[in-house]
């Protein structure tokens, strides 16, 4: 008889943001780093346009430096680091940064270690609430003054920010969506994502 695969349930905060931006994710326990980073990116709302870097049990994971940092001094590699050799066990939490500019920190907390369900597509997003902020929009600071703007038509970037971004609704959770976005990027017969992209000092 086969063993039953096991998955996390993960609940991933955005730090910094009232009302609470959160989701819910059940994940593969063997996922690696670079494929969480594809989860997170994708039940956020994200566009992976930027850095990132996970800290777990005291150490920073993410995509070397090779002139920064040569030795992998102050970040290990991600490539091949799976979940469940790195996090903790239920209750314990890490945390993911993206973007080095912006600054948006999320808390992650680990709510379950589950028995997978038969016939259940993983990963998949079971809640989650409100809209995550567009990308470039300054952090949590930038994101209130945005939330402002496009709210006051008397505003005098009312209108420059709307043609920037259009139509913005922060109340917005769409989840059949993003559950077909993560059926979209790990379904039977995709390829694997958490590729490796080639790093540049232009997308931190």
């Amino acid at each position: 008889m086969a063993k039953q695969r096991v998955v996390y349930q993960l609940k991933i905060r955005l730090q910094g943001t009232k009302p609470a931006i959160w989701r819910r994710v059940q994940v593969w326990e063997e996922m690696t780093l670079p494929q969480l980073h594809t989860v997170f990116q994708i039940v956020m709302g994200w566009e992976d346009c930027h850095l990132h870097e996970f800290k777990i049990g005291g150490r920073a994971y993410g995509v070397p430096d090779p002139v920064m940092d040569p030795e992998n001094e102050h970040q290990a590699d991600e490539e091949r680091v799976r979940l469940n050799e790195v996090v903790g066990p239920v209750g314990s939490s890490f945390e993911y940064l993206y973007d080095f500019g912006d600054d948006w920190f999320h808390a992650v907390l680990v709510e379950g270690i589950l028995l997978a369900e038969d016939g259940v597509q993983y990963p998949r997003c079971l809640a989650g609430e409100r809209r995550g902020p567009p990308e470039d929009i300054g952090g949590p600071m930038g994101f209130d003054e945005y939330l402002e703007t496009i709210a006051n038509e008397s505003h005098p970037n009312h209108e420059y920010m709307l043609e920037w971004r259009g139509p913005f609704d922060a109340e917005s959770f769409l989840l059949d969506e993003i559950n077909q976005d993560l059926q979209k990027a790990f379904g039977p017969g995709r390829r694997r994502p958490g590729t490796r992209k080639k790093r540049t000092g232009a997308s931190a």
